[in-house]
């Protein structure tokens, strides 16, 4: 990734670069045509393909077949469904274009030590999915031109390292919308630590929609939690064991969530005829829960996706139009949110 891999990287982008302004198309266009894929006419590709012979362009992943082209996805650790979510959107669509992937976490060996290794391995890059970049390995990362792509990190990264995450402020303000539309206004909040990006953006968005429909925030109702299950479960508890509990609890995550029903099962509160509760994610176990909760949903192999395709364009000398990516959420209702008991 340093000295000569670096330097032959910038010339092939330049090379690519220079083949592009001559033959009157866009960079993506000659990009495609080295990549083989189809949506490129065949005069245009003949044309590409002839200036790149002309210049000894080489595929360097056809030049030696032997080699396999990887990539390196670390993680703070592999417990919980949101991660297995990940994983598998990254694997499978790395796989889908020949493309190994290894994965490892951060509990036994540093992002600086997870560098290191992707330089032994001469590796296409490094995915790094909700983990805290230093200011050490940043400077490394731009320093060395390591091609390096971030999702959902913890801090804000420096504006030239590229992440990929999703909508969680717009994602949150339709989690509270729709607990609204139900009729509630006690509305509590399990969130996020206030530390990590993600978390901070979904509890601003669910003040956000407090605001928006007249329901003053009433910090006793929320508490800040790792997206952790047994932490839930004591901090819902704590919410839910007031004198005036909320009707509706929004978690922002399924773990979370999970968490907030067993304590509503402790306390003998009937989810969801007198707590309804939504979550965010829609992981695998959102649709197992019981009730089936209603969720916001990442679209976790898009995230995978584009999280690999922007490393391999780095990989390529290419770098994104923008440095964050924001993939859309969706909301899915099922049976963990009803209107709000009457009577009581």
């Amino acid at each position: 990734m340093t000295g000569p891999t670096s330097s032959h990287r910038n010339a092939q982008y330049g090379l690519l670069a220079s083949i592009a302004d001559e033959v009157g198309v866009s960079p993506a266009t000659v990009s495609k045509v080295v990549h083989r894929r189809r949506d490129v006419s065949q005069t245009t590709r003949a044309r590409i393909e002839a200036l790149l012979a002309e210049r000894g362009f080489v595929r360097t992943w056809e030049a030696d077949a032997r080699r396999r082209r990887q990539i390196l996805a670390v993680f703070r650790d592999l417990a919980g469904p949101y991660t297995l979510e990940v994983v598998r959107g990254i694997v499978e669509s790395a796989a889908e274009i020949g493309v190994h992937t290894t994965v490892g976490t951060t509990s036994r060996r540093s992002i600086a030590q997870w560098l290191e290794e992707c330089q032994k391995l001469d590796a296409l890059g490094v995915v790094i999915v909700i983990s805290t970049l230093v200011e050490r390995d940043e400077r490394r990362i731009l320093e060395q031109r390591i091609p390096v792509v971030l999702v959902d990190p913890l801090n804000a990264p420096s504006g030239d390292i590229p992440s990929v995450g999703v909508a969680n402020w717009h994602g949150a303000t339709t989690a509270v919308q729709h607990l609204i539309d139900l009729g509630h206004r006690r509305i509590g909040m399990l969130a996020g630590r206030s530390h990590s990006l993600t978390g901070s953006a979904r509890l601003h968005g669910y003040r956000a929609a407090l605001t928006e429909a007249g329901i003053p925030y009433d910090a006793t109702l929320v508490r800040s939690t790792d997206f952790d299950y047994g932490e839930a479960l004591r901090a819902a508890r704590s919410v839910l064991e007031r004198g005036e509990r909320p009707t509706a609890l929004f978690a922002a995550s399924d773990v979370q969530a999970l968490g907030a029903m067993e304590a509503a099962r402790q306390l003998g509160i009937a989810v969801p005829r007198r707590l309804s509760v939504m979550s965010f994610d829609d992981t695998l176990v959102a649709g197992m829960a019981s009730p089936p909760l209603s969720a916001v949903r990442q679209p976790f192999r898009e995230l995978g996706q584009e999280a690999t395709r922007v490393l391999l364009n780095l990989a390529d000398g290419r770098p994104p139009a923008t440095t964050r990516r924001e993939l859309a959420t969706e909301l899915v209702v099922r049976m963990s949110t009803a209107p709000p008991e009457t009577g009581k």
